[in-house]
């Protein structure tokens, strides 16, 4: 029994271990590059534009999170936000928007795909619509890599019914 309370005292431990790396501090304008890395790691991605550079951090659970640091000319941090969110999306405009600006703008996606009846590639990425919906969005571009058209909806992999394969454990 004393063995059995450590094991689970232990990975309590390691749990919240988890949540505090998921969770890393906060990041404020003005913070040097070295600084955000210190904070938070190696980022996911590196992009440069011609306002400086992004840090791309995803983070969360499933990948919900993906948190874009600003680094301007100066290698100071001029914005950090969090960006899968409806308002970012949104920034996104089918039929003009394309591949580097969708990446500028919300990273990297957590899957791609490819729909060979119209011939669309699509980006997904899983986000908490209003922080309360498991939600994904699907970002469709076409073979210039311009955006076409963009669809959000539930996420499957937290509907019950829809975790073992194409359904099969309804009732």
């Amino acid at each position: 029994m004393k063995r059995f309370r450590s094991l689970v005292i232990l990975g309590l431990f390691a749990l919240l271990q988890g949540c505090a790396i998921l969770h890393s501090g906060t990041v404020k304008p003005g913070e040097s590059e070295a600084e955000v890395i210190a904070k938070l790691g190696q980022p996911t991605n590196r992009y440069k534009d011609e306002k400086g550079s992004l840090l791309e951090y995803a983070r969360g659970p499933w990948g919900q999170q993906t948190y874009m640091a600003r680094i301007g000319p100066d290698g100071r941090v001029t914005s950090f936000e969090q960006v899968l969110t409806l308002q970012k999306f949104a920034t996104i405009t089918p039929g003009q928007a394309n591949k580097k600006d969708v990446l500028h703008t919300i990273g990297a996606p957590s899957d791609t795909s490819y729909l060979s009846l119209s011939d669309l590639e699509v980006w997904s990425y899983p986000y908490k619509e209003n922080d309360v919906w498991n939600s994904l969005m699907h970002v469709h571009f076409d073979r210039n890599g311009v955006v076409q058209k963009m669809m959000n909806g539930p996420d499957p992999r937290f509907d019950p019914d829809m975790r073992f394969p194409f359904g099969m454990m309804r009732r």
